[in-house]
Protein backbone atom coordinates (compact mmCIF):
# COMPACT_ATOMS: atom_id res chain seq x y z
CA UNK A 1 0.00 0.00 0.00
CA UNK A 2 1.34 3.44 -0.92
CA UNK A 3 1.96 5.91 1.92
CA UNK A 4 -0.23 8.94 2.42
CA UNK A 5 1.40 12.15 1.25
CA UNK A 6 0.93 15.59 2.78
CA UNK A 7 2.56 18.59 1.08
CA UNK A 8 2.85 21.54 3.46
CA UNK A 9 3.10 24.78 1.46
CA UNK A 10 2.15 28.41 1.81
CA UNK A 11 3.64 31.87 1.64
CA UNK A 12 7.28 32.55 2.47
CA UNK A 13 7.91 33.07 6.17
CA UNK A 14 4.52 31.74 7.25
CA UNK A 15 5.95 28.85 9.30
CA UNK A 16 5.72 25.95 6.85
CA UNK A 17 8.70 24.11 8.36
CA UNK A 18 7.28 24.28 11.87
CA UNK A 19 3.86 23.01 10.79
CA UNK A 20 5.39 20.22 8.69
CA UNK A 21 7.63 19.07 11.55
CA UNK A 22 4.73 19.23 14.04
CA UNK A 23 2.51 17.23 11.70
CA UNK A 24 5.15 14.52 11.27
CA UNK A 25 5.97 14.37 15.00
CA UNK A 26 2.35 14.01 16.08
CA UNK A 27 1.67 11.32 13.47
CA UNK A 28 4.73 9.39 14.68
CA UNK A 29 3.47 9.64 18.26
CA UNK A 30 0.31 7.84 17.16
CA UNK A 31 2.43 4.86 16.08
CA UNK A 32 2.86 5.54 12.37
CA UNK A 33 6.11 5.24 10.46
CA UNK A 34 6.65 8.76 9.13
CA UNK A 35 9.17 10.41 6.81
CA UNK A 36 9.62 14.17 6.96
CA UNK A 37 11.21 15.64 3.80
CA UNK A 38 12.82 19.07 4.16
CA UNK A 39 12.45 20.17 0.54
CA UNK A 40 12.76 23.93 1.03
CA UNK A 41 15.01 24.57 4.00
CA UNK A 42 18.11 26.52 2.92
CA UNK A 43 18.76 27.77 6.47
CA UNK A 44 18.26 24.32 8.07
CA UNK A 45 15.37 25.36 10.29
CA UNK A 46 14.19 21.74 10.41
CA UNK A 47 17.59 20.69 11.75
CA UNK A 48 17.07 23.05 14.67
CA UNK A 49 13.54 21.85 15.30
CA UNK A 50 14.53 18.18 15.32
CA UNK A 51 17.93 18.53 16.96
CA UNK A 52 19.70 16.62 14.15
CA UNK A 53 21.71 17.62 11.11
CA UNK A 54 19.82 16.04 8.23
CA UNK A 55 21.31 14.55 5.08
CA UNK A 56 19.96 13.12 1.84
CA UNK A 57 19.35 9.73 3.50
CA UNK A 58 16.47 9.15 5.96
CA UNK A 59 17.66 9.56 9.55
CA UNK A 60 15.80 8.43 12.66
CA UNK A 61 15.30 11.62 14.64
CA UNK A 62 14.28 10.24 18.00
CA UNK A 63 10.84 11.57 18.98
CA UNK A 64 9.26 8.19 18.46
CA UNK A 65 10.72 5.04 16.88
CA UNK A 66 8.82 5.75 13.65
CA UNK A 67 9.95 9.32 12.86
CA UNK A 68 12.59 9.79 10.14
CA UNK A 69 13.69 12.87 8.25
CA UNK A 70 15.89 13.88 5.33
CA UNK A 71 16.96 17.07 3.57
CA UNK A 72 16.86 17.27 -0.20
CA UNK A 73 20.31 17.49 -1.77
CA UNK A 74 19.65 19.07 -5.15
CA UNK A 75 23.24 18.59 -6.28
CA UNK A 76 23.18 14.84 -5.60
CA UNK A 77 19.72 14.49 -7.12
CA UNK A 78 20.79 16.39 -10.23
CA UNK A 79 23.84 14.19 -10.68
CA UNK A 80 21.76 11.03 -10.29
CA UNK A 81 19.15 12.23 -12.79
CA UNK A 82 21.88 13.43 -15.17
CA UNK A 83 23.61 10.07 -15.01
CA UNK A 84 20.37 8.28 -15.91
CA UNK A 85 19.79 10.67 -18.81
CA UNK A 86 23.36 10.39 -20.09
CA UNK A 87 23.07 6.62 -20.09
CA UNK A 88 19.92 6.88 -22.19
CA UNK A 89 21.57 9.36 -24.57
CA UNK A 90 24.70 7.25 -25.08
CA UNK A 91 23.64 6.19 -28.63
CA UNK A 92 23.43 9.86 -29.61
CA UNK A 93 26.93 10.57 -28.28
CA UNK A 94 28.25 7.53 -30.16
CA UNK A 95 26.56 8.75 -33.32
CA UNK A 96 28.09 12.22 -32.97
CA UNK A 97 31.47 10.85 -32.00
CA UNK A 98 31.71 12.82 -28.74
CA UNK A 99 32.54 11.79 -25.22
CA UNK A 100 29.67 12.08 -22.69
CA UNK A 101 30.12 14.14 -19.54
CA UNK A 102 31.49 12.46 -16.46
CA UNK A 103 29.27 12.52 -13.33
CA UNK A 104 31.83 14.76 -11.61
CA UNK A 105 31.35 17.36 -14.36
CA UNK A 106 27.62 17.72 -13.70
CA UNK A 107 26.63 20.70 -11.56
CA UNK A 108 23.09 21.64 -10.61
CA UNK A 109 21.35 24.01 -13.01
CA UNK A 110 18.50 26.43 -12.23
CA UNK A 111 15.41 24.33 -11.54
CA UNK A 112 17.40 21.46 -10.01
CA UNK A 113 15.65 21.89 -6.66
CA UNK A 114 12.23 21.36 -8.27
CA UNK A 115 13.51 18.27 -10.08
CA UNK A 116 14.94 16.96 -6.81
CA UNK A 117 11.53 17.41 -5.19
CA UNK A 118 9.80 15.45 -7.96
CA UNK A 119 12.39 12.68 -7.70
CA UNK A 120 11.86 12.49 -3.92
CA UNK A 121 8.09 12.22 -4.39
CA UNK A 122 8.60 9.45 -6.95
CA UNK A 123 11.05 7.60 -4.70
CA UNK A 124 9.35 7.89 -1.31
CA UNK A 125 5.70 8.36 -2.25
CA UNK A 126 5.13 5.17 -4.20
CA UNK A 127 4.12 1.80 -2.80
CA UNK A 128 6.87 0.34 -0.66
CA UNK A 129 7.53 -3.22 0.53
CA UNK A 130 6.92 -4.14 4.16
CA UNK A 131 8.63 -1.67 6.47
CA UNK A 132 7.99 1.34 4.24
CA UNK A 133 6.37 4.63 5.23
CA UNK A 134 2.79 5.08 6.39
CA UNK A 135 3.00 8.84 5.87
CA UNK A 136 5.34 11.19 3.99
CA UNK A 137 5.20 14.85 5.07
CA UNK A 138 6.95 17.33 2.79
CA UNK A 139 8.11 20.76 3.94
CA UNK A 140 7.47 22.08 0.43
CA UNK A 141 8.41 25.33 -1.34
CA UNK A 142 6.01 28.29 -1.42
CA UNK A 143 2.90 27.94 -3.56
CA UNK A 144 4.25 30.05 -6.45
CA UNK A 145 7.21 27.62 -6.75
CA UNK A 146 5.44 24.39 -5.84
CA UNK A 147 2.57 24.64 -8.33
CA UNK A 148 4.80 24.92 -11.46
CA UNK A 149 7.05 22.15 -10.13
CA UNK A 150 4.17 19.71 -9.62
CA UNK A 151 2.77 20.58 -13.05
CA UNK A 152 6.12 19.93 -14.74
CA UNK A 153 5.71 16.16 -15.39
CA UNK A 154 2.44 16.60 -17.27
CA UNK A 155 3.82 19.59 -19.18
CA UNK A 156 7.01 17.81 -20.27
CA UNK A 157 5.10 14.68 -21.19
CA UNK A 158 2.81 16.79 -23.38
CA UNK A 159 5.87 18.28 -25.11
CA UNK A 160 7.29 14.82 -25.74
CA UNK A 161 3.96 13.62 -27.11
CA UNK A 162 3.93 16.53 -29.54
CA UNK A 163 7.53 15.94 -30.65
CA UNK A 164 7.11 12.16 -30.91
CA UNK A 165 3.38 11.51 -31.37
CA UNK A 166 1.95 8.02 -31.26
CA UNK A 167 1.44 7.87 -35.01
CA UNK A 168 5.17 8.36 -35.58
CA UNK A 169 5.91 5.65 -33.06
CA UNK A 170 3.46 3.35 -34.83
CA UNK A 171 5.36 3.98 -38.08
CA UNK A 172 8.68 2.74 -36.72
CA UNK A 173 8.36 -0.54 -38.64
CA UNK A 174 8.02 1.44 -41.87
CA UNK A 175 11.04 3.65 -41.20
CA UNK A 176 13.38 1.99 -43.77
CA UNK A 177 10.69 2.10 -46.47
CA UNK A 178 9.71 5.70 -45.77
CA UNK A 179 13.30 6.87 -45.63
CA UNK A 180 14.23 5.07 -48.84
CA UNK A 181 11.18 5.86 -50.98
CA UNK A 182 9.90 9.19 -49.74
CA UNK A 183 12.85 10.64 -47.88
CA UNK A 184 10.77 10.96 -44.69
CA UNK A 185 13.11 11.39 -41.69
CA UNK A 186 12.30 9.03 -38.84
CA UNK A 187 13.88 9.17 -35.38
CA UNK A 188 16.14 6.34 -34.31
CA UNK A 189 14.93 3.53 -32.07
CA UNK A 190 16.80 4.90 -29.05
CA UNK A 191 14.83 8.15 -29.24
CA UNK A 192 11.51 6.31 -28.95
CA UNK A 193 12.90 4.29 -26.07
CA UNK A 194 14.08 7.47 -24.35
CA UNK A 195 10.64 9.01 -24.71
CA UNK A 196 9.02 5.89 -23.23
CA UNK A 197 11.47 5.98 -20.31
CA UNK A 198 10.82 9.66 -19.62
CA UNK A 199 7.04 9.19 -19.87
CA UNK A 200 7.22 6.31 -17.39
CA UNK A 201 9.14 8.47 -14.89
CA UNK A 202 6.63 11.32 -15.29
CA UNK A 203 3.76 8.86 -14.84
CA UNK A 204 5.22 7.65 -11.53
CA UNK A 205 5.23 11.20 -10.16
CA UNK A 206 1.65 11.81 -11.32
CA UNK A 207 0.55 8.52 -9.74
CA UNK A 208 1.90 9.68 -6.38
CA UNK A 209 0.25 13.12 -6.66
CA UNK A 210 -3.10 11.69 -7.78
CA UNK A 211 -3.25 8.93 -5.15
CA UNK A 212 -6.32 9.09 -2.86
CA UNK A 213 -4.19 9.83 0.21
CA UNK A 214 -2.24 12.73 -1.30
CA UNK A 215 -3.24 16.22 -0.23
CA UNK A 216 -1.95 19.68 0.67
CA UNK A 217 -1.96 21.99 3.66
CA UNK A 218 -1.67 25.69 3.14
CA UNK A 219 0.15 27.59 5.90
CA UNK A 220 -0.43 31.34 6.06
CA UNK A 221 0.12 34.19 8.45
CA UNK A 222 -3.03 35.85 9.78
CA UNK A 223 -4.50 37.50 6.63
CA UNK A 224 -4.76 41.10 7.77
CA UNK A 225 -5.84 43.55 5.12
CA UNK A 226 -7.17 43.26 1.56
CA UNK A 227 -3.79 42.50 -0.04
CA UNK A 228 -3.14 39.52 2.19
CA UNK A 229 -6.62 38.14 1.58
CA UNK A 230 -6.26 38.64 -2.20
CA UNK A 231 -2.94 36.75 -2.16
CA UNK A 232 -4.56 33.91 -0.23
CA UNK A 233 -7.36 33.72 -2.80
CA UNK A 234 -4.83 33.59 -5.65
CA UNK A 235 -2.91 30.78 -3.95
CA UNK A 236 -6.15 28.86 -3.46
CA UNK A 237 -7.06 29.33 -7.12
CA UNK A 238 -3.58 28.31 -8.29
CA UNK A 239 -3.79 25.03 -6.40
CA UNK A 240 -7.27 24.34 -7.80
CA UNK A 241 -6.12 25.15 -11.34
CA UNK A 242 -3.65 22.26 -11.14
CA UNK A 243 -6.24 20.08 -9.35
CA UNK A 244 -4.13 19.86 -6.22
CA UNK A 245 -6.49 18.91 -3.38
CA UNK A 246 -6.32 21.38 -0.49
CA UNK A 247 -7.07 19.62 2.78
CA UNK A 248 -6.95 22.59 5.14
CA UNK A 249 -5.56 26.04 5.85
CA UNK A 250 -3.30 26.49 8.89
CA UNK A 251 -3.13 30.04 10.22
CA UNK A 252 0.12 30.39 12.09
CA UNK A 253 0.24 32.87 14.97
CA UNK A 254 -3.44 33.79 15.21
CA UNK A 255 -6.29 33.56 17.69
CA UNK A 256 -9.64 31.96 16.84
CA UNK A 257 -12.37 34.41 15.95
CA UNK A 258 -15.00 35.52 13.50
CA UNK A 259 -12.34 36.40 10.93
CA UNK A 260 -11.17 32.79 10.82
CA UNK A 261 -14.74 31.56 10.40
CA UNK A 262 -15.06 33.87 7.41
CA UNK A 263 -11.78 32.48 6.08
CA UNK A 264 -13.12 28.92 6.29
CA UNK A 265 -16.24 29.94 4.40
CA UNK A 266 -14.17 31.71 1.76
CA UNK A 267 -11.70 28.89 1.13
CA UNK A 268 -14.19 26.05 1.52
CA UNK A 269 -11.82 23.96 3.68
CA UNK A 270 -11.23 23.60 7.42
CA UNK A 271 -9.11 26.32 9.02
CA UNK A 272 -6.82 25.37 11.91
CA UNK A 273 -4.99 27.75 14.21
CA UNK A 274 -1.46 27.50 15.58
CA UNK A 275 -0.99 29.98 18.40
CA UNK A 276 1.90 32.41 18.64
CA UNK A 277 4.58 31.19 21.08
CA UNK A 278 6.19 34.61 21.25
CA UNK A 279 9.57 33.03 20.43
CA UNK A 280 11.22 30.64 18.00
CA UNK A 281 9.69 27.14 18.33
CA UNK A 282 11.84 24.37 19.75
CA UNK A 283 11.79 20.60 19.55
CA UNK A 284 9.75 20.28 22.74
CA UNK A 285 7.03 22.56 21.31
CA UNK A 286 6.10 20.44 18.30
CA UNK A 287 3.49 18.20 19.94
CA UNK A 288 1.74 21.15 21.53
CA UNK A 289 1.70 23.08 18.26
CA UNK A 290 0.13 20.24 16.31
CA UNK A 291 -2.48 18.92 18.72
CA UNK A 292 -4.71 22.03 19.16
CA UNK A 293 -4.88 22.53 15.43
CA UNK A 294 -5.95 18.92 14.79
CA UNK A 295 -3.20 18.60 12.20
CA UNK A 296 -3.66 14.86 11.82
CA UNK A 297 -7.25 14.97 10.60
CA UNK A 298 -6.85 13.55 7.11
CA UNK A 299 -9.39 14.31 4.41
CA UNK A 300 -8.79 13.04 0.92
CA UNK A 301 -11.97 12.17 -1.00
CA UNK A 302 -13.76 15.45 -0.30
CA UNK A 303 -10.68 17.50 -1.09
CA UNK A 304 -10.19 15.64 -4.35
CA UNK A 305 -13.83 15.92 -5.37
CA UNK A 306 -13.64 19.69 -4.82
CA UNK A 307 -11.09 20.05 -7.65
CA UNK A 308 -12.62 17.53 -10.10
CA UNK A 309 -13.48 18.89 -13.56
CA UNK A 310 -16.82 17.71 -14.95
CA UNK A 311 -18.40 17.90 -18.42
CA UNK A 312 -22.17 18.50 -18.30
CA UNK A 313 -24.27 17.34 -21.26
CA UNK A 314 -26.92 19.90 -22.21
CA UNK A 315 -27.38 18.73 -25.79
CA UNK A 316 -31.00 17.76 -25.10
CA UNK A 317 -31.85 21.22 -23.79
CA UNK A 318 -32.60 24.34 -25.85
CA UNK A 319 -28.98 25.44 -25.26
CA UNK A 320 -27.63 22.39 -27.15
CA UNK A 321 -24.18 22.71 -25.59
CA UNK A 322 -21.66 20.84 -23.50
CA UNK A 323 -20.41 22.67 -20.41
CA UNK A 324 -17.01 22.05 -18.87
CA UNK A 325 -17.17 22.95 -15.16
CA UNK A 326 -13.75 23.87 -13.73
CA UNK A 327 -13.64 24.65 -9.97
CA UNK A 328 -11.41 27.67 -9.31
CA UNK A 329 -12.25 28.79 -5.77
CA UNK A 330 -10.67 32.14 -5.06
CA UNK A 331 -10.37 33.15 -8.72
CA UNK A 332 -11.56 36.58 -9.80
CA UNK A 333 -12.60 37.62 -13.28
CA UNK A 334 -9.76 40.12 -13.68
CA UNK A 335 -7.13 37.43 -12.99
CA UNK A 336 -8.56 34.90 -15.44
CA UNK A 337 -7.18 34.07 -18.92
CA UNK A 338 -8.71 31.47 -21.22
CA UNK A 339 -7.58 30.60 -24.76
CA UNK A 340 -8.32 27.58 -26.92
CA UNK A 341 -5.38 26.34 -28.99
CA UNK A 342 -6.35 23.45 -31.23
CA UNK A 343 -7.29 20.53 -29.02
CA UNK A 344 -6.01 22.23 -25.86
CA UNK A 345 -7.28 24.84 -23.44
CA UNK A 346 -4.77 27.31 -21.99
CA UNK A 347 -5.90 28.60 -18.60
CA UNK A 348 -4.38 31.25 -16.37
CA UNK A 349 -5.29 32.55 -12.93
CA UNK A 350 -3.04 35.44 -11.93
CA UNK A 351 0.55 34.11 -12.04
CA UNK A 352 -0.52 30.48 -12.42
CA UNK A 353 -0.78 28.83 -15.86
CA UNK A 354 -1.87 25.45 -17.17
CA UNK A 355 -2.53 23.95 -20.60
CA UNK A 356 -4.83 20.92 -20.65
CA UNK A 357 -6.04 18.65 -23.47
CA UNK A 358 -9.74 18.88 -24.24
CA UNK A 359 -11.90 15.82 -23.60
CA UNK A 360 -12.60 14.01 -26.88
CA UNK A 361 -16.20 15.24 -27.21
CA UNK A 362 -15.17 18.88 -26.74
CA UNK A 363 -12.57 18.67 -29.50
CA UNK A 364 -15.45 18.51 -31.98
CA UNK A 365 -16.96 21.71 -30.62
CA UNK A 366 -16.37 25.42 -30.74
CA UNK A 367 -16.15 27.58 -27.63
CA UNK A 368 -19.49 29.34 -27.20
CA UNK A 369 -18.74 31.33 -24.05
CA UNK A 370 -17.52 31.15 -20.47
CA UNK A 371 -18.63 32.44 -17.09
CA UNK A 372 -17.05 32.56 -13.64
CA UNK A 373 -19.53 32.46 -10.75
CA UNK A 374 -18.78 31.69 -7.10
CA UNK A 375 -15.42 30.14 -7.89
CA UNK A 376 -16.72 27.88 -10.68
CA UNK A 377 -15.59 28.48 -14.27
CA UNK A 378 -18.11 27.10 -16.77
CA UNK A 379 -16.92 26.92 -20.39
CA UNK A 380 -19.66 26.34 -22.97
CA UNK A 381 -18.93 24.29 -26.09
CA UNK A 382 -21.26 24.17 -29.10
CA UNK A 383 -21.00 21.11 -31.40
CA UNK A 384 -19.37 21.81 -34.76
CA UNK A 385 -21.84 20.39 -37.34
CA UNK A 386 -19.00 19.48 -39.70
CA UNK A 387 -17.37 17.28 -37.05
CA UNK A 388 -20.30 15.96 -35.05
CA UNK A 389 -22.11 12.64 -35.80
CA UNK A 390 -24.90 12.72 -38.37
CA UNK A 391 -27.90 12.29 -35.99
CA UNK A 392 -27.04 15.56 -34.22
CA UNK A 393 -26.61 17.42 -37.53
Amino acid sequence: MAPRLVLVTGAGGAGRSTVAAATAALAAESGERVLLVAADDPHRAVDGLLGHRLSAEPLRVGFEPGLFALKLDEQAAFKAAGARLLERAKPLFDLLGVEPLEPEELTALPGARQLALLDALRTHGREEPAGGWDLVVVDAPPVHELVPALGLPAQLDAYLARLLPDERQAARALRPVLAGLAGVPMPSQWLFEARAWASAEFAEVRTVLEAPGSTLRLVVAPPRGPRARAELRRMRAGLALHQLPLESVVVNGAQPGAELSALAAETGVPVHVVGDLGREPERSDLGGLAAPAALVTWTDSRAREAVAWQVEDRLDTPDRVLVWHIPLPGAERGDLDLVRRGDELALGVGPYRRTVPLPSALRRCTVAGAALRDGLLSVRFAPDPSLWPAPLR
